[in-house]
């Protein structure tokens, strides 16, 4: 029987294809408008595709016409821009906008032109960009108010319905080791609707499913990436019938570990986010990996960071994933290979579909036509190790570049969250959103949302908070400890500073992260006689009357930081 066959536009690595491919189509070319794409492309598919701008579609119904036509038609236009997690959900969505709706145009022709071959179309992006995208789009709204006229259509008639035809998927329902949601839009000609696959996985005690997969699963189903270099032969996680010997398995065998500056940055944001919820640090892998995405990172809230096989304390204690783990959740085989430098292969990996949520699309393509749905997936067997740069090195890392932030960076943290009350140290007015300073400051936030409430503390406030902190059982044992020892370890505001943007302390110093640590763990060892503060005579937090303790020994505590470091500025 004839292939179906398939054309990708912002195809990037290829997951989309790699799943139609499994299920036997035949993929014609891949569209996209960065090279290591295209390379990595070419490289598993053996098109010959180029690089190409998609919006060179977006005027001329004649480049339209020259793209080869094919039975399905498969495209994830850039999610960036509709992400929430861009700029808190507020980035600019007009490129966005754009090449969606350039992608929504090349189907719309495809579609309705004459003696259109077109099976169906799939589109996929984001949860959020639901929120932005037409749900009814004409061909007047796509610019092709004149080919339809051409094409005797009326240029107001509905060209595509994504109304009635998109939903979310979640990529752990149809067998990934991560939970990845993203929006499908598209439709299945002979049906003119969305099909939605039915889940083959389940997070419920379903009967006849099977359990999601986990992340556990998975990464002990990986060879270590200590693994010294042998040919032994390791079967892969995803795809059980591939068997190849660790010699042929790319992108794996590297210490991925991270400086400590960068792993406890991480862990600040997921476990004491000043307006975030609290995550996994390290990831939990009881549950599928959370989503893999197109920035590889250390330090941020987004990070996957699990512990290190390497028995080691500080630097290198936790890792990022390796490629070839993040590639294994995503969903392609031991065998894909990927082209270009660590940073570009993490980005082809994040910014992929997941196969295994195209592989159900393709499949459903084949029952709606009542095609041969052969059970067996088509596999490459073997890779193709031609020109393909390895990250492999069977090596330690040397933690000797240590990473430093750029001058002037802004600092702002806080020991202990109660509720959304906390007492923070930053080098600049919080309130005021500032540039960083050359003082540090104490300030109260009650909040975290728009036009949240912020109190500043002046320098000494501390003192006049000593008495209220003394009448605690606790409190004479905790003073103690500030300013006998840990007060001796605050440098002056220039030292703080420096230390921050080179991220390691000077000698009998801390730096300000430490600082902002070492008070959590003097805090949460004391045990409180009364847990809250009910302020009467003496309010010291203006705008709440019940105050936890921790939060009052944390205001005294920062406070006498911020003091500290001013004063020895001014010496």
């Amino acid at each position: 029987m004839k292939k179906l066959t398939v054309i990708d536009f912002f195809c990037g690595a290829g997951g989309f294809s790699e799943g139609f491919r499994q299920k036997g189509f035949k993929i014609v070319k891949g569209y996209d408008n960065w090279q290591p794409a295209i390379n990595t492309y070419n490289h598993n598919f053996e098109t010959n595709s180029v690089v190409k701008n998609i919006l060179d579609f977006k005027s001329s119904t004649e480049e339209i016409n020259l793209l080869p036509d094919t039975d399905i038609i498969i495209g994830s236009p850039p999610c960036v821009s509709f992400s929430s997690s861009n700029n808190s959900g507020k980035a600019d969505k007009s490129l966005g906008l754009e090449l969606t709706k350039c992608f929504l145009r090349i189907v719309a022709v495809k579609k309705h032109q004459k003696n259109s071959i077109l099976k169906a179309w799939y589109m996929e992006n984001v949860v959020n960009s639901k929120k932005y995208i037409n749900q009814i789009y004409s061909f007047e709204d796509l610019n092709l108010s004149e080919w339809a006229s051409k094409n005797n259509i009326n240029p107001k008639q509905e060209a595509l319905n994504l109304l009635d035809n998109t939903t979310i998927i979640n990529s752990a329902d149809y067998g990934s080791y991560q939970a990845r949601k993203r929006a499908i839009s598209g439709e299945i000609i002979k049906v003119k609707k969305l099909v939605i696959p039915k889940t083959t996985h389940s997070n419920k005690a379903e009967e006849n499913k099977p359990k999601w997969r986990t992340l556990g699963e998975l990464i002990k189903q990986c060879p270590s990436p200590l693994l010294k270099e042998s040919k032994r032969k390791v079967k892969d996680p995803v795809y059980n019938n591939i068997k190849i010997s660790t010699d042929l398995l790319t992108d794996h065998f590297y210490d991925s570990g991270l400086y400590k500056s960068e792993w406890r940055q991480s862990r600040e944001h997921k476990i004491n986010h000043y307006c975030m919820g609290k995550m996994s640090f390290p990831e939990n892998i009881d549950k599928p990996s959370r989503t893999i995405t197109a920035t590889k990172s250390g330090t941020s809230r987004e990070a996957l960071i699990y512990k290190s096989e390497y028995s080691r304390k500080g630097n290198g204690a936790y890792r990022s994933p390796t490629v070839r783990e993040a590639a294994s959740i995503m969903g392609f085989p031991f065998t894909y290979q990927f082209l270009g430098t660590l940073h570009s292969k993490w980005r082809l990996v994040g910014n992929a579909v997941c196969p295994s949520v195209s592989r159900v699309l393709a499949k459903e393509v084949l029952n709606q036509y009542n095609l041969p749905n052969s059970l067996d997936l088509e596999l490459i067997k073997e890779p193709n190790l031609m020109d393909v740069p390895n990250l492999n090195d069977f090596k330690e890392k040397i933690f000797d570049k240590q990473p430093k932030r750029t001058k002037n960076s802004r600092f702002r943290r806080h020991p202990i969250k109660a509720g959304n009350l906390t007492v923070t140290l930053s080098n600049f007015d919080i309130e005021k959103n500032t540039k960083a300073t050359n003082k540090w400051y104490t300030s109260i936030q009650y909040g975290t949302g728009i036009g949240f409430k912020n109190q500043k503390i002046e320098d000494g406030f501390y003192k006049i908070l000593e008495p209220i902190i003394l009448e605690e059982k606790s409190g004479p044992q905790f003073v103690k400890i500030i300013n006998n020892g840990f007060s001796e370890k605050i440098g002056s505001s220039a030292d703080l500073q420096k230390m921050y943007e080179e991220q390691i302390a000077f000698e009998n110093l801390l730096e300000p992260t430490e600082l902002v640590e070492k008070v959590n763990e003097i805090i949460t060892q004391i045990k409180f006689s009364k847990m809250t503060l009910i302020q009467n005579e003496i309010i010291v937090f203006k705008n709440k009357n019940r105050i936890p303790m921790s939060q009052v020994f944390a205001l005294y505590a920062i406070n006498k930081i911020s003091t500290t470091a001013n004063q020895k500025e001014y010496e």
